[in-house]
């Protein structure tokens, strides 16, 4: 991910908020000798710090990526909106994104002990589900045995954090603020978040 000066320095605090809110992501298993990486689309559960855990099927081809090397990136990103030429200069101007990314370079851990597997899965349910409605899971549940056997847990230790608020801050605060406006205008879910990004960082800036 390219990150230009601009870009930096980030707060510690905006991109642990950012992945505190974006709780689904990538993994990409690089394995060893391979033409490509396995890119897996995932939802997760991130400790605030330097864990993150969840759960796949047996058979997902990261996991033999991930016993070749047992290195992997999660990549979290939101917040995307397409900015047209026209918005940073006229009928000439080049388009841009706006958009907020996370990637955390990780040591994997493959758990397929029971008990810690199920707490893996617990963890899950209660981030995703915190209205309930599931039985305790414990190894020892007969329908739970059953289950389990087919997936398996995996533990990433954080390494390393690259993130980047690409939000027009190489631009003058009246550029975007008129950008941010253009932004409520059109008006999408990701517009809005994306203009909430826009000026949060104006609002830094001034402190």
């Amino acid at each position: 991910m390219l990150i230009r000066r601009h870009d930096a320095p980030l707060d510690d605090a905006e991109w642990r908020a950012f992945l505190r809110d974006h709780d689904f992501g990538e993994l990409i298993a690089p394995g060893s000798g391979r033409g490509l990486p396995v890119v897996v689309p995932t939802h997760f559960v991130w400790d605030g710090d330097r864990e993150v855990v969840f759960h796949l099927a047996r058979a997902n081809p990261a996991w033999d990526a991930l016993a070749e090397r047992p290195r992997a990136l999660l990549s979290v990103f939101g917040a995307y909106a397409y900015v047209p030429g026209h918005w940073n200069q006229d009928e000439h101007g080049v388009p841009t994104s706006y958009y907020a990314a996370v990637q955390l370079a990780c040591d994997a851990e493959v758990v397929d002990d029971p008990a810690r597997l199920a707490a893996i899965l617990e963890r899950q349910l209660g981030h995703f589900q915190p209205e309930g409605l599931h039985a305790p899971v414990t190894p020892d549940d007969e329908r739970y045995a059953a289950l389990l056997p087919s997936i398996r847990g995996l533990r990433l230790a954080v390494t390393d954090v690259r993130a980047k608020l690409k939000f027009g801050t190489n631009r003058t605060v009246a550029h975007r603020e008129a950008v941010a406006a253009k932004l409520a205008e059109r008006g999408s879910a990701l517009d809005l978040e994306a203009r909430a990004h826009v000026l949060d960082r104006i609002e830094r800036g001034r402190r």
